[in-house]
């Protein structure tokens, strides 16, 4: 009971007060601290929470049944790079945020490789209720959070949208394409009414099972640092 009512506390600190968490990089772990409030457009918050709730309502479904409460996103609202990957995992489940473990400290270093912080960018997951044992999302389960998603990716509205995983790749472009052959290249997509930049890459949980892999996600990386500066995305401050 403890763990819901803090979990809940922490939701709200999050989307009334607007609370983000920043990082430090250096080489030893990744630490995370409350920073300062940001602005986003009251619209923007406001269609986030309805959003987020109409997650929450939704009925009779097992993943929701089995998790300890919604993981919803992260980051700031307003930023131009959004970022999408599978669903959460246990410390996600606990916590009631994206990337909390050791794929999301790989993620942030992977970030923090091209001169971004997690702080900047939005993060969220194609299912926002744990899958049991971390199994990967049925493709029933995926087709019924893919509206959810859409309806999330436009309010955010971003230049760029990356996408981590088979997972996000199916619920964005269908069950039938393959992440190694999709990879590493620009595709402008329409999705709902968002026009934007989208790239596929490695989920980084894939990359600690594979870690020759990392020289592949590198290339996507410096291919999403090239596409800010084409672009004249201002990140951050």
């Amino acid at each position: 009971m403890t763990k819901k009512i803090n979990t809940k506390f922490t939701k709200l600190l999050k989307y009334y007060n607007l609370i983000n968490y920043n990082l430090i990089y250096d080489n030893q772990a990744i630490n995370r601290y409350k920073k300062n409030k940001s602005n986003i457009s009251g619209n923007k918050e406001l269609l986030l929470k309805k959003l987020e709730i109409s997650i929450e309502n939704i009925k009779n479904c097992e993943l929701k049944k089995n998790a300890t409460d919604i993981v919803f996103a992260d980051g700031h609202p307003d930023s131009k790079i959004m970022i999408v990957a599978e669903g959460p995992g246990a410390s996600e489940d606990e916590e009631g945020l994206p990337f909390l473990g050791r794929a999301g400290q790989l993620l942030d270093k992977m970030l923090h490789s091209i001169k971004i912080s997690r702080d900047n960018v939005y993060i969220t997951n194609v299912v926002n209720y744990r899958p049991p044992e971390n199994r990967k999302p049925t493709s029933e389960e995926i087709k019924r959070y893919t509206p959810y998603l859409i309806k999330h990716i436009e309010i955010i509205n971003p230049k760029i949208l990356i996408l981590l995983g088979t997972t996000a790749l199916n619920a964005i472009f269908g069950s039938e394409e393959v992440i190694s052959k999709a990879r590493g290249k620009w595709i402008t997509k329409k999705i709902g009414n968002c026009s934007t930049s989208v790239i596929i890459s490695f989920h980084p949980a894939f990359l600690m099972r594979q870690p020759d892999q990392k020289k592949m996600a590198w290339i996507d990386l410096k291919m999403i640092k090239k596409k800010i500066l084409d672009l004249k995305l201002k990140i951050g401050k």
